[in-house]
């Protein structure tokens, strides 16, 4: 079974999610899916299906680029890591956030919670 049948139901969400510019490439036995979603409403609700489709994201088969429009209704702000942060002091910073929330909004970039880096840019949900 190809990448494309196993993950048929998160290309066909992003097809229908009105995902612009959307690509879906297997190369290397991953499959790249990038393009801009409308809202990140639209891109939280790719990544609920991915996470549904691969639990914990095990597989490590799928790269999604996804990015969210310019001009979308976003209250989103990024904060730039420092050293000695970890997510949960940096949750301190935004009353209402937690660190899971920080966590979930950038799991394109985090895999392990516990490991951040100084520069990484990580994006802060709306509360």
């Amino acid at each position: 079974m190809g990448l494309q049948d196993k993950y048929k139901q998160l290309v066909d969400q992003a097809n229908s999610a009105g995902i612009s510019n959307l690509q879906v490439t297997e190369q290397d036995n991953v499959l790249y899916i990038n393009g801009t979603a409308p809202s990140a409403q639209v891109k939280d609700q790719l990544w609920d299906t991915y996470e549904k489709l691969d639990p914990e994201m095990r597989s490590a088969d799928v790269v999604m680029n996804i990015s969210i429009a310019e001009g979308a209704a976003s209250s989103e702000q990024v904060y730039e890591v420092k050293s000695g942060d970890s997510l949960s002091k940096i949750a301190k910073n935004y009353p209402g956030v937690s660190w899971k929330d920080i966590f979930e909004a950038n799991k394109d970039q985090i895999k392990d919670p516990n490991l951040i880096h100084p520069g990484q840019k990580l994006k802060i949900p709306a509360v």
